[in-house]
């Protein structure tokens, strides 16, 4: 059994972040939805974005994310969503982590500055569509680096496709059921071999 911190996308906790949870409890895992939006959420990205970055700003996303995991205890699986990769990858260079997850996402953890490092020794897993049109190749790549030079090493998993939260249902334009269930039949073993 792994315990997971699970940040949701910029779109905060709908149902695809609650689908995700329940799978991964119904694999035997304690899984923390950390809702850093106090219930509210986004059908939309612009509006979506607005509140994150305008209303809230990123250093109070990242004091959430960080307050949301106080209680767990370390060697946990931190997990995110889009956005929620950042905080992700925030927490681990905060506290001891077993694992990091980052779907719909890669966040390069030099590109918080100053000297944040990989936490050593580390797994990853990336997971996106090639067509996203947020990814970022060049995120990707970076991120590869970061890792590797902490010790750890990042699988980086792509999907055919455009959609973004391409696991979330209550996504048609998104969504893709069979990347989503490869998606799953990769994260569930690596999460497993983190406890």
């Amino acid at each position: 059994m792994t315990t997971i911190a699970l940040f949701p996308s910029v779109l905060g906790v709908r149902p695809g972040v609650l689908d995700a949870a329940e799978r991964l409890r119904r694999d035997g895992h304690e899984v923390l939805v950390a809702d850093l939006y106090d219930g509210r959420t986004f059908d939309d990205y612009p509006p979506a974005l607005a509140f994150a970055e305008e209303e809230l700003g990123h250093a109070e996303l990242l004091r959430r994310a960080r307050a949301a995991v106080a209680g767990l205890p370390d060697g946990f699986v931190s997990a995110g969503f889009s956005l929620g990769c950042v905080m992700a990858v925030h927490v681990a260079t905060q506290r001891p982590v077993s694992g990091v997850l980052m779907l719909a996402g890669a966040i390069p953890v030099s590109a918080f500055g100053g000297d944040a490092t990989w936490p050593a020794g580390v797994p990853a897993q990336t997971h996106s569509t090639l067509a996203d049109p947020w990814r970022e190749q060049e995120a990707v790549e970076q991120a590869v680096r970061d890792v590797e030079a902490g010790g750890g090493t990042l699988e980086v998993f792509d999907y055919p496709g455009t959609g973004h939260l391409f696991t979330d249902p209550t996504l048609p334009d998104e969504y893709d059921p069979v990347a989503t269930e490869t998606l799953w039949s990769r994260v569930l073993p690596f999460v497993r071999a983190c406890g």
